[in-house]
């Protein structure tokens, strides 16, 4: 069976967790500790020399990390993933607006400030504000597209949707008021009716 190595309150492997369950795909969890370094550990590096989880180790012993990745692997053939190469394309793209223009200000923003221990916030106060300026950007920028889609690539749910999903859903504990995006929060709440949803809280 895979393991996934990961952190039960990250937000990308919580992506992963999901994807694996609306794919049918068992998982055997290995947990890491949120301050103990336990990924930065020698042994640790040898898997993932950028100290990271989520990292998915299949029983051959290829080690995939970066949920975007692990996202695409696990839906291969699933009707997670568009038919079509333009929607594929669109997924893609999405995917991508998660990691560099939605993730780097939302996800930090809710460790910094639900996460971190409150001596090490302080060292970052200051950058709050560009956080949830920058965050908000991000929100928006989705906030327009759900105005007129169901859905982030092609009329169907997918990775896409899962990829942002992860980190939206739980924005608010970065201090994000999602009640200022109604289609937003519409389309939070179509992800989770979708069959086999399940929470971040949930255990494998």
């Amino acid at each position: 069976m895979p393991i996934l190595h990961q952190m039960q309150m990250s937000g990308n492997c919580y992506k992963v967790r999901l994807c694996a369950r609306q794919t049918g795909v068992d998982l055997t969890l290995k947990n890491y500790g949120l301050h103990d370094g336990s990924t930065r550990t020698p042994a640790f590096l040898t898997f993932n020399a950028n100290g990271r989880v989520p990292l998915l180790q299949l029983e051959d012993g290829r080690l995939l990390p970066e949920s975007g990745a692990i996202l695409f692997y696990l839906s291969q053939g699933t009707t997670l993933q568009p038919d079509s190469g333009w929607e594929q394309a669109q997924m893609l793209q999405w995917m991508f607006f998660e990691q560099y223009s939605h993730e780097p200000y939302i996800a930090v923003a809710r460790f910094w400030l639900h996460f971190a221990k409150p001596e090490a916030l302080e060292t970052k106060r200051h950058l709050v504000a560009d956080w949830h300026a920058k965050g908000n950007a991000a929100l928006a920028v989705m906030e327009s597209h759900l105005l007129g889609h169901d859905w982030f690539a092609g009329s169907r749910y997918s990775i896409a949707d899962i990829a942002l999903y992860g980190y939206t859903h739980s924005a608010a504990e970065g201090g994000f008021e999602l009640s200022r995006y109604p289609a937003v929060s519409a389309w939070l709440t179509r992800v989770a009716a979708e069959p086999n949803h399940i929470d971040l809280d949930t255990r494998w």
